[in-house]
């Protein structure tokens, strides 16, 4: 049974075209999750009119489009174990959660995560599955909790991305541990592993974000979000 799904090769499990397309049915369900919330929860104010769920999907569709074309096809800095410092792919995702709210914000950052597992689809266990993409990107989301506060999408990015570092270090130090260099112990290597790479797409992301017509463009697209 477990063949229908996926393969075996060198010692990692690789999805079938099955398994790939079980995957995409479940980021399918996610984004229903998301009009779901929106049409629960969204709320315009009297002054502005009320938009379809369409709007929603458009936008959400694109973000994960930008992340995917900055992380995986503009040459970036990539580390050997995984991961690398991309051209703010980790933006274009906190966004949705900015403009939407939480539970829009999670359904696509779970969505985006599993699309990246989509795009290479290979892995050592579950738990690895879980923490490397379905909590890790999952966690961008989490900008939701700002999105309707002052300076949220600065608080929102540092929340998400924050969110991402934990579960890769605990990924790093639970799974891949083993990797670590000897004396060195895994969660200290794990810690130092995921700062390389997420700390200065980071830091370079929140030196735009605080630019103030960059502030100001943003803003004036989430009021036609």
């Amino acid at each position: 049974m477990s063949q229908l799904f996926y393969n075996v090769i060198e010692d990692e499990y690789v999805l079938t075209n099955v398994g790939i397309i079980c995957v995409v049915l479940i980021i399918l369900i996610l984004f229903a999750l998301a009009l779901l919330f929106y049409r629960r929860f969204h709320k315009p104010a009297k002054d502005r009119p009320k938009h379809t769920p369409v709007r929603q999907i458009v936008f959400s569709g694109a973000a994960m489009a930008l992340g995917i074309i900055t992380s995986e096809f503009i040459p970036t800095i990539t580390m050997p174990m995984g991961g690398s410092i991309t051209l703010f792919s980790m933006f274009f995702i906190v966004l949705i959660g900015y403009w939407y709210g939480l539970g829009a914000g999670l359904s696509t950052a779970l969505a985006y995560g599993l699309l990246q597992f989509v795009l290479d689809p290979k892995f050592i266990s579950i738990p690895q599955i879980l923490l490397d993409y379905v909590f890790a990107f999952g966690a961008l989301g989490l900008s939701g909790l700002f999105a309707n506060r002052k300076h949220g999408l600065v608080w929102g990015y540092l929340t998400g991305v924050a969110g991402r570092f934990f579960f890769s270090w605990l990924a790093g130090f639970l799974i891949w541990g083993m990797y670590a260099p000897q004396g060195t112990p895994a969660a200290l290597y794990s810690l130092t592993y995921q700062a390389s790479y997420l700390v200065p797409e980071a830091i370079l992301t929140l030196i735009i974000l605080v630019i103030p017509p960059v502030q100001n463009g943003l803003n004036a697209v989430k009021k036609l979000t």
